[in-house]
């Protein structure tokens, strides 16, 4: 039987604004969460969660809302507000930016990139990396950075080169599992007519920016803002002598990294050191 709805409170959480908007267009179109489910083809429980404020609205959920209740970008708008609301503050801008770039450059030394991790990998790097959340709270941010993937899809997708430090292949992030299925992930996405993945070896030794991370977000007006981070730290530039500096730095990485080709092949190696777990034989 379905738990009656907690209180929400709007004013003090985008997350309670979604849930109460939900409801209240469910209720104005006459419909049941059984009926909406079939229409949005989602499950009862997760809209249930979603209306009483327990769980993220799971993408692509805000745009099929939209489009049932015929309320233009409404849920789309307020998915915004709720995916920065489950992000560092610091990382407020880049998130902004990101959603409006046309072009995406991004280095990680050791941690795959947050637009190309898999939910299984970004679960393992929250309960470990942000100990003492409640599975609530990590599960809002997983939804949230989920939500960021949005920008990869669709015909008006960013162009995306992702250069990553070999540290983050072989780092075993929640598992051999987990780790498999997300370098698995990584492999159709290594050159595309959007996507470039390169991988930096551990031969290639110290190369720039090899201690942090670094995203280039390149907007239609071709200004270009700089977001680089660290262990707890983040910041944004936009002024044009940082932006040449970290431009050339990312340039300089690419020509210590592998090609489209032998990174893809690398990747594949790296996979096969995380070997499925075999049942014993009888």
């Amino acid at each position: 039987m379905t738990q009656p709805a907690r209180d929400l409170d709007p004013a003090q959480s985008a997350r309670d604004l979604y849930g109460v908007e939900l409801r209240r267009q469910r209720q104005l179109a006459g419909l049941s969460l059984d009926r909406l489910s079939d229409i949005v083809n989602y499950s009862k429980t997760h809209l249930h969660g979603v209306e009483t404020g327990e769980r993220l609205p799971l993408p692509p959920l805000s745009e099929k809302l939209d489009a049932a209740f015929g309320t233009g970008e409404l849920f789309q708008g307020l998915w915004g507000a709720v995916k920065r609301e489950h992000t560092p503050r610091r990382f407020d801008h880049c998130l902004e930016l990101e959603a409006r770039a046309v072009r995406i450059q991004e280095f990680g030394a050791s941690v795959i990139p947050g637009l190309l991790q898999t939910e299984a990998y970004m679960h393992a790097l929250f309960v470990e990396g942000e100990p003492g959340m409640s599975p609530k709270e990590i599960d809002g941010l997983v939804a949230a950075r989920l939500g960021r993937q949005e920008v990869l899809r669709g015909d008006g997708s960013p162009d995306v080169w992702w250069i990553l430090g070999e540290a983050a292949l072989r780092q075993a992030v929640g598992g051999s599992a987990v780790m498999r299925e997300q370098l698995k992930s990584l492999l159709p996405m290594v050159n595309t007519r959007r996507t470039t993945i390169q991988v930096v070896p551990f031969e290639a030794g110290a190369c720039a920016l090899m201690n942090g991370t670094l995203i280039l977000l390149t907007l239609p007006d071709n200004s270009t803002t700089a977001y680089q981070e660290g262990p707890r730290s983040g910041e944004t530039f936009d002024d044009q002598e940082t932006i040449r500096r970290r431009v050339r730095e990312y340039d300089r990485m690419k020509a210590c990294a592998l090609s489209p080709r032998e990174s893809a092949a690398l990747i594949e190696a790296a996979m096969e050191t995380y070997k499925p777990c075999e049942s014993p034989r009888t």
